[in-house]
């Protein structure tokens, strides 16, 4: 497969797009107190803090580790893989066969619940190690892994299973917010790896999987709006907006839904299953571009802004940038003209720092890789 390097392509020389990812990776990783958020524990094990909440999840554990498989980062990747088995992995209660979505960084559960993108990533992230580095023993039986992950979060083999715990809806092949939750995430819809699933999950789940893409690819049709491209937090599986949350930001272009861009520019670039996927890319940073100096604001889905200013722009302007992998393909000149902006407005823009610099960072790298023609399959 050829990876696009969106970067090289504007005329970018590969030793500062090399040096722009290596500086990227150590910052995040080994740079000061006020910017590292990996933290290496002991002799073996390490976690990802989620600086704004001063905790661990699996979502940046997982993210952690798909960063460093894709740079080849070995020691890294062991380590945060064994502080996730250690401290998040359930063998009872009501989630055995799942990960605690939630710890403190020293260990202790905030929670004996799920979230399912953090199993995703983590299957996705161990079948890579097992084709980068080989499989191990015990839990660096990468692929081992990999496939136990899946099968709990189909069939929820593990003792005390319960019918509906599920992480993927048996009937409709999507993903759950949460194993209880009768709605869905648009961001945790991640074709791109379910296809990675039916090729290397176990044989009998593979069908499940190969169904799992194409039932994202077609719900986040629904998801999306026509004319903005933007999707909200949290949704029906209808697509339809879930007027009722825990969460006030749910019917919201909020926090989570800015993955939801990259995502599919990814499955685009590594898959080209979906024409729609540039359309609505050029769709969103159209949306953006025209906002102007309002681009900053919590939107509703049909684009109308509210007063609130969002907690991730970094976060924004990496997605936004990302989606010019799809956005290009087919694009018209003031289109292209447009994405290619944007890729070189984000190659010139820092890491965040502060706080909140977790969650921006972290999907600052993932556009970094894509655009680089560096998030690659293996």
């Amino acid at each position: 497969m050829k990876y696009r390097n969106l970067f090289a392509e504007l005329g970018i020389p590969q030793a500062e797009i090399d040096k722009k990812i290596a500086d990227t990776f150590n910052t995040m990783f080994y740079g000061s107190v006020e910017e590292r958020i990996y933290h290496p524990v002991g002799s073996d094990m390490g976690y990802i803090e989620d600086t704004g909440n001063i905790d661990a999840r699996t979502e940046g554990m997982s993210y952690g580790m798909m960063i460093c498989v894709q740079l080849d980062k070995k020691e890294e990747f062991d380590r945060i893989w064994k502080w996730s088995m250690t401290n998040m992995y359930m063998t009872d209660g009501r989630h055995p066969g799942y990960f605690a979505w939630s710890c403190k960084p020293d260990g202790t559960k905030n929670s004996h619940g799920p979230a399912p993108d953090g199993e995703e990533y983590f299957a996705a992230a161990l079948f890579m190690a097992s084709s980068r580095w080989g499989d191990g023993e015990g839990i660096y039986n990468y692929s081992s892994w990999a496939k136990t992950i899946l099968r709990d979060c189909i069939h929820r083999n593990g003792e005390g299973e319960k019918p509906g715990m599920t992480m993927w809806d048996e009937n409709n092949h999507l993903i759950k917010f949460v194993p209880e939750a009768p709605f869905t995430d648009a961001s945790y819809h991640l074709p791109h790896f379910y296809e990675i699933f039916a090729e290397r999950a176990n044989p009998e789940d593979r069908q499940f999987w190969a169904e799992a893409a194409k039932a994202s690819r077609e719900y986040l049709h629904r998801a999306c709006h026509p004319v903005t491209g933007l999707c909200t937090d949290y949704a029906n599986y209808d697509g339809t907006v879930l007027e009722r949350s825990f969460n006030r930001h749910a019917s919201l272009h909020y926090s989570d839904s800015y993955r939801t861009i990259y995502n599919m520019a990814l499955d685009w670039s590594w898959n080209r299953a979906d024409p729609w996927q540039p359309e609505n890319c050029r769709r969103l940073q159209k949306f953006f571009e025209e906002a102007g100096e309002k681009w900053h604001l919590v939107p509703h889905p049909d684009g109308a802004f509210t007063d609130e200013e969002a907690m991730h722009p970094v976060a924004i302007k990496a997605t936004k940038a990302a989606a010019s992998l799809a956005s290009l393909d087919g694009a018209n000149p003031e289109e292209k003209a447009l994405a290619e902006s944007l890729v070189r407005e984000f190659f010139e823009m820092p890491l965040r720092t502060g706080n909140r610099r977790y969650y921006d960072n972290c999907l600052y790298m993932f556009s970094l890789l894509m655009l680089a023609g560096e998030y690659r399959i293996y």
